[in-house]
């Protein structure tokens, strides 16, 4: 075979392969949204549920058609008012979430920064026993907590989750050693030029621009929180009780004989519409948190 012949035999061979390369392209995006389709239906499919079954007639509880006809929309008017004051235990998951929540973030933050940018004998050592405290199964750590909270008369009182705030959480810590560690040396070394020291570069220079890994953190552990039931309904007086566990405790007719399911579901909706706001408004900067946030160090 001649030059000639094998260069347009090249020639006629590429358009061959572009197209078999893009009928590979169109099937793995054809594939992949197929699995992201199904996906979103699994997760979606128990909260379209229980929407359509906190529509049903409140003696009914969850049997009866799929679609419940008439709607009865009344049902989240009771649950918000019906039984108990709902914006009042509302309002003490918000203080519970915040306490336990914002000085964390904080102080993991600052935990963080000292891991990845400074320098001390055994620092390496110390960041695996924080690290490692994340594999304590709850079962093993929450007698002994209990104990303590009791001894030092905390009980009845939101003091532990101050405590809890205060004190960090081991897995926000690796989540900003780690995006800290991949910050340039000479950020710290202009800082130090300048005359600043360690909180005050992490003040000026590193917070600012932790948004993103803040977006993080906040989401995680303030959805933890939010949803808290363990602890605060052993913990708290019915006063001082999150909403979570008013409403996962049911609602019941005014003769104590069966609960309101559909009336529970409602309540349970009414109280998922926070969390799930927070996470609309901070969705551009978790993806990019999620995304800056590596494994680097």
């Amino acid at each position: 075979m001649t030059q000639g012949a094998v260069a347009a035999e090249g020639v006629r061979a590429r358009p061959r392969r572009r197209k078999r390369g893009v009928a590979k392209r169109l099937a793995g995006s054809v594939l992949l949204h197929a699995v992201v389709v199904v996906l979103a239906v699994v997760f979606l499919a128990p909260i379209i549920w229980g929407f359509l079954s906190s529509l049903r007639e409140v003696h009914q509880g969850v049997s009866g058609s799929a679609i419940p006809r008439p709607a009865h929309w009344d049902n989240y008017r009771y649950a918000w008012s019906g039984l108990f004051a709902f914006s009042h235990y509302l309002r003490n998951t918000a203080v519970l979430t915040f306490l336990g929540t914002a000085p964390a973030v904080l102080t993991s933050a600052l935990a963080g920064y000292a891991f990845a940018r400074m320098r001390a004998r055994g620092r390496n050592a110390f960041f695996i026993f924080v690290l490692a405290t994340t594999f304590i199964p709850f079962a093993v750590s929450f007698i002994p907590t209990f104990w303590v909270i009791v001894e030092l008369g905390m009980y009845s009182t939101r003091w532990p989750w101050v405590i809890w705030g205060i004190s960090g959480n081991a897995f926000l810590i690796f989540l900003f050693r780690q995006f800290y560690a991949s910050f340039p040396s000479e950020l710290d070394d202009a800082a130090a030029i300048d005359g600043a020291g360690h909180l005050r570069t992490f003040i000026q220079i590193y917070l600012p621009n932790s948004i993103g890994p803040l977006a993080v953190a906040v989401v995680i552990l303030g959805t933890g929180w939010w949803g808290e039931y363990i602890y605060a309904s052993l913990l708290l007086p019915d006063r001082l009780l999150p909403l979570g566990v008013k409403v996962a405790n049911g609602y019941y007719d005014p003769g104590q004989q069966f609960a309101l399911v559909p009336i529970q579901l409602a309540g349970s909706l009414l109280f998922t519409i926070p969390p799930l706001l927070a996470f609309f408004a901070l969705q551009k900067r978790l993806a990019r948190g999620i995304v800056t946030t590596g494994l680097k160090g």
